[in-house]
């Protein structure tokens, strides 16, 4: 497949409290296999990389996923985030010959990052069993948001809706690359903004029965959608994320 279009989701990764038994839960649900270097594992799916995983960077940092978006310049992003009213956590650096990465939370209040390319170009392989094959930010804020990364990346707008509720689709050259869901309803409790990962399965049901078997925990048991059937579960050591089995088409 072409590589996305900066702007656009090109890979995720997980910081866990337990590298090896990410490594070890991950694989079994996904049939991926592992290419460990510098304590940094690339999940590979048929050979080609997916996702990535690392220990955490502090004791008090939780297990959680973090959605990546491709640029060609991570410095000019980092100037707009700014420039928008985001924060940048961590500026742009180099990883070694492979890519510049850095990293940010938008004024919501969500974390996000950026890759641009280097030797390694993100994900190879989307839309699969197996991979990624959608993002969405959960935020208090759409209005705010969508301003947001319409002046960093250029996005456009969509309103929708997704099992009832409102739901905003963001697009890149007139192509869907992400949602926006609002935060609205006591079941977000004081969970703050955030960036979901969707990875694509067979069937949503019997993935989450794997999940369960190898000590995860589902957070939403799956649930017919005009699109498919997701849902939301946790790793064992609590890295949330969301399963889809897509209808054909």
């Amino acid at each position: 497949m072409t590589s996305p279009a900066p702007g656009a989701p090109n890979w995720v990764d997980l910081a866990t409290a337990d590298p090896d038994g990410a490594k070890e839960f991950y694989t079994r649900l996904f049939g991926w296999t592992t290419d460990v270097s510098d304590r940094y594992t690339t999940f590979l799916l048929n050979g080609l990389p997916v996702a990535g995983a690392g220990p955490l960077a502090a004791e008090s940092q939780p297990t959680a996923w973090s959605t990546y978006l491709a640029t060609d310049d991570a410095d000019a992003v980092a100037r707009r985030v700014a420039d928008a009213g985001g924060k940048v956590l961590v500026a742009p650096f180099d990883v070694m010959e492979q890519g510049r990465l850095a990293a940010f939370l938008d004024p919501s209040g969500a974390p996000f990052s950026v890759w641009q390319a280097g030797t390694v170009g993100g994900a190879a392989i989307f839309d699969v069993p197996g991979a990624l094959t959608w993002n969405e930010l959960n935020t208090r804020d759409i209005e705010g948001s969508a301003i947001f990364y319409a002046s960093v990346f250029g996005w456009t707008f969509r309103r929708s809706s997704m099992d009832g509720r409102p739901y905003v689709v963001a697009e890149l050259n007139g192509t869907a690359i992400a949602g926006i869901q609002p935060m609205v309803g006591d079941q977000w409790g004081d969970l703050p903004p955030h960036w979901m990962v969707y990875f694509a399965v067979h069937d949503c049901d019997r993935a989450v029965a794997t999940v369960s078997g190898l000590g995860g925990t589902v957070l939403q048991p799956p649930h017919s959608i005009a699109i498919g059937r997701y849902a939301m579960v946790a790793d064992p050591s609590g890295g949330v994320f969301s399963l889809l089995a897509g209808n054909p088409g």
